[in-house]
């Protein structure tokens, strides 16, 4: 593993308020977008109390007896509450990834039109009766939530600065979003968990792992359209460096977020701007927790390229289609019924060199 790493960017200029240190932050955010699909994220608003808060959160749960987590079973429309390990298998070999998670999303009622349509992923959440106070629990994961819809946003309306594209659209696009908090758990690997460690070339990546590996998160990209991960000091997420065909470690930065981008943004920018390949190898013998949050956007919303980021020659490299049908057809192929609508979409391989 060599002394590379994705970049850091500090968040304090995004008000927008010194326009000299905004315009150096657009600069930053679109070259960490064309080079790494990966950048940390400092100085970004959100107290030191609130991240501690939620991976208190996830420690607690995760504590508890597995019969008890059981109760709260994954919804596989929702996709609220408690996966299993290995439950999810990216890279479709072996036994499944070494980890277990719970899922939260915007809590929406029964009978919330959104609901009674069936919308893939939007429902009511599935809050543990088990932990210590269930209400409080309750309460600083909403909050928690509500900071990422928050700072998505932000976000988004930042990359489209980056693009020179008109951000009109964000408003629409964030209103009942598919957007999912996930509370991660990985227990500990061995050392030489992954031959893989070394570097490799892309075209190995498939076929140089023994059936037995244990992998935390196998190597994937991101469904949405942003991801912003809060990990503990634990360690043990890689990126995929294009320019020396190699994971570098993306080592963990107290306070910081690691954001990255989604297939979304590459269907957007014709492949301007890259959906990286990543995974989690958790070799520290210890414990590790981390709190994704996967934003998506509105189900019914339509994601088509941009058009200044369209070829003059030959356009979009993809065709246009709804949040909905691809994030369904993209959970589909992950546990494995890649039947859904967007199953056979070739983007979501066509990244870092893939395809």
């Amino acid at each position: 593993m060599t002394a590379k790493s994705i970049p850091t960017i500090d968040f304090s200029a995004s008000n927008g308020s010194d326009e000299a240190a905004f315009a150096a932050l657009v600069d930053q955010m679109r070259d960490a977008c064309q080079t790494h699909g990966f950048f940390q994220l400092t100085n970004h608003g959100i107290p030191q109390s609130s991240l501690d808060s939620v991976i208190e959160c996830s420690k607690e749960l995760f504590a508890l007896p597995l019969e008890e987590k059981e109760k709260y079973e994954k919804d596989d429309l929702t996709h609220r509450g408690y996966e299993q390990l290995r439950a999810q298998n990216f890279e479709k070999r072996g036994e499944g990834d070494l980890k277990e998670g719970y899922y939260f999303g915007l809590d929406l009622p029964e009978d919330h039109p959104s609901v009674l349509a069936k919308k893939f992923n939007l429902g009511p959440n599935k809050y543990p009766k088990g932990v210590k106070d269930p209400a409080e629990f309750r309460r600083r994961i909403d909050d928690y939530y509500n900071l990422m819809v928050n700072i998505a946003e932000r976000i988004v309306r930042i990359l489209c600065k980056t693009l020179g594209v008109d951000d009109s659209w964000v408003s629409q696009f964030i209103d009942t979003p598919i957007a999912t908090l996930r509370l991660l758990h990985y227990p500990p690997q061995p050392p030489d968990a992954s031959e893989l460690e070394r570097g490799t070339d892309l075209a190995a990546i498939s076929t140089c792992f023994k059936a037995d590996d244990s992998v935390g998160i196998g190597a994937h990209t991101d469904f949405g359209a942003v991801t912003i991960l809060l990990q503990d000091l634990v360690g043990g997420l890689q990126v995929w460096d294009r320019t020396s065909s190699e994971w570098i470690d993306v080592v963990p930065t107290k306070g910081a977020f690691v954001i990255n981008l989604g297939n979304l943004m590459m269907r957007w920018t014709n492949d301007q701007y890259l959906s990286n390949l990543h995974r989690v190898i958790n070799k520290s013998g210890q414990e590790r927790y981390s709190v994704p949050f996967f934003f998506a956007g509105n189900p019914d919303f339509l994601v088509e390229c941009f058009t200044d980021c369209q070829d003059a020659q030959t356009g979009a490299k993809y065709p246009p289609i709804t949040v909905e049908d691809w994030m369904s057809g993209r959970y589909a192929d992950t546990y494995g019924t890649a039947n859904a609508k967007a199953a056979n979409d070739p983007s979501h391989d066509k990244v870092a060199g893939l395809a």
